[in-house]
């Protein structure tokens, strides 16, 4: 009885070492390989239960999403011998494990690989442009660049960069000031025409206005002459009319006028009784 429990417990150790030995699961997240005595011998192995041959085969998993690998800031030189401190980053992905497994093995292989590849066309790419071309909207363009030949560099290693990206670009600490000082002076520069040009145009706007008020003036004080003018002649028709129709009565205005110009204060007349003059005072 013994015997048999015996021997039954050792069959069903058996079983299950062998059972852990002939299937495996692979995860959604994963791809894998199989090895048979150190060489691939089947792959990518697509989620789901699969068997292989107990101790003879084994099997290695690498992920199937997106990695990301973050570089170490280091110097560039641009177009316009600018010395930049690039920070950059770039996911990728496995897409070939058997060929990954044959070149490469590692993620931290991989990783190295990378390294060199993205760095040496990073370089080669911010050289065709300027520091301003880096930080602006250009920085787009040069990236796509750099992925897409990064990314075929990489094809014969089992991999394929989707994206890269520049985190942060510094200048090193020794060029900062000189370049943050010509770009002072450079917008001071731009200051000061803008000033200039402003005044320029501030002189055009006030000359004009000068010009137009003195026209202005001119016509005004013009139709003021004119007016002047129509206002003394019809008062001088009128006073005509009038003195043609009442003669006496003029010359009796004209004398009251005189008496209260001769009569004034401290004045003194010596005039005869029967002088003109006082023909209306007698």
């Amino acid at each position: 009885m013994k015997t048999s429990v015996i021997i039954i417990a050792v069959v069903c150790f058996l079983v299950l070492v062998t059972g852990s030995q002939t299937f495996y699961v692979v995860d959604q997240t994963e791809t894998a390989i199989v090895l048979q005595l150190g060489k691939p011998v089947a792959g990518p192995i697509l989620p789901g239960l699969h068997a292989k041959i107990p101790f003879i085969q084994n099997v290695v998993f690498f992920d199937a999403r997106l990695l990301e690998y973050d570089a170490k800031a280091a110097e560039v030189l641009t177009l316009d011998k600018k010395n930049l401190v690039v920070d950059n980053y770039a996911r990728w992905r496995i897409t070939d494990p058997l060929l990954f497994y044959r070149t490469l093995r590692t993620v931290g292989r991989a990783n190295a690989r990378l390294d060199d590849i993205i760095y040496a066309e990073l370089r080669v790419a911010l050289g065709q442009y300027t520091l301003l071309d880096v930080v602006s909207e250009k920085r787009a363009i040069i990236m796509g660049e750099i992925m897409k030949k990064s990314s075929g560099l990489l094809a014969p290693y089992g991999l394929e960069v989707v994206d890269v990206r520049i985190k942060r670009t510094d200048l090193p600490p020794e060029n900062a000031q000189a370049i943050y000082g010509r770009m002072r002076a450079e917008r001071e520069r731009q200051a000061k025409l803008y000033r200039s040009e402003g005044w320029e145009e501030m002189e055009k706007v006030k000359s004009g206005a000068d010009k137009d008020r003195s026209i202005l003036l001119a016509e005004a004080e013009r139709q003021a002459e004119v007016l002047r003018g129509q206002g003394d002649a019809e008062a001088a028709s009128v006073w005509a009319e009038a003195v043609n129709k009442s003669p006496d009565f003029f010359g009796f205005t004209r004398s009251l006028e005189a008496y209260q110009k001769s009569f004034a204060r401290n004045s003194r007349l010596f005039l005869t009784p029967d002088s003109p003059f006082l023909k209306f005072m007698r």
